[in-house]
């Protein structure tokens, strides 16, 4: 089967999925850069949470409660960035995947079900990272004509 989701209204679907999902990622970043301490987040986690313990441990170790300090605003933000521009879009997608699969355990939020919005958001990155989405009126598409690119073929798995 042949299947070119960049032609027609998919590829626009998809590129508004990538905006989409981007804003909320760059807003949400930018909106704790100064003023963000997961402290309270970390140390109140929910007993049903996989993560609980984890999440005590970095709450009560400084070094890693201050790199999770910078880590989470400057992270949402860049993640943010490459997707609505286009840019590095698998890279950004596999590390916000990664990001809602620590809210969606950390949250443990089932009280209506497994299916909340923190496993929404992780299935966003995971349609914007699979379909190659920064390919479609990304810069993506530019980028990987370079010759930085073409000479290291292996770069094309963080595009697109």
């Amino acid at each position: 089967m042949d299947f070119d989701y960049s032609q027609g209204v998919t590829g626009y679907v998809l590129v508004l999925t990538r905006l989409i999902t981007g804003y909320w990622f760059f807003h949400a970043g930018v909106t704790k850069i100064g003023g963000f301490n997961a402290a309270g987040y970390l140390a109140n986690a929910p007993d049903a949470s996989p993560l609980q313990g984890f999440f005590a441990w970095a709450a009560a170790t400084p070094w890693l409660l201050d790199f999770t300090n910078f880590m989470i605003p400057w992270g949402e933000t860049l993640i943010g960035l490459g997707l609505i521009v286009g840019a590095l879009v698998r890279l950004a997608a596999f590390f916000g995947g990664v990001l809602m699969v620590f809210f969606y355990l950390g949250n443990a939020d089932w009280g209506h079900g497994l299916v909340n919005g923190d496993l929404f958001g992780l299935m966003m990155f995971v349609i914007v990272g699979t379909l190659a989405a920064g390919r479609i009126l990304g810069l993506d598409t530019i980028i990987e004509k370079m010759e930085f690119v073409r000479q290291r073929p292996a770069l094309k798995y963080l595009l697109g």
